[in-house]
């Protein structure tokens, strides 16, 4: 499975990561900060869909492409 994190920065200074193909916003302080929070939100995510069988157990092994 393949995850794409879109990156933005607010006015404010704080990193808006978006993980488009789990409907995923996160807020982070720092452009690796914001990177972090949505690669953990994401795989627990993807895992709790495969524990319900929403999801192929081989879409554990997720990958992420970072787009800036």
């Amino acid at each position: 499975m393949k995850l794409t994190i879109e990156l933005e920065r607010e006015v404010d200074g704080r990193w808006i990561a978006e993980v488009p193909e789990l409907n995923i916003l996160l807020y982070g302080d720092s452009r690796q900060d914001a990177i972090q929070r949505a690669q953990v939100a994401a795989q627990e995510i993807v895992l709790d869909r495969i524990a319900r069988a929403e999801l192929p157990a081989d879409s554990s092994n997720a990958t992420f492409n970072v787009a800036a």
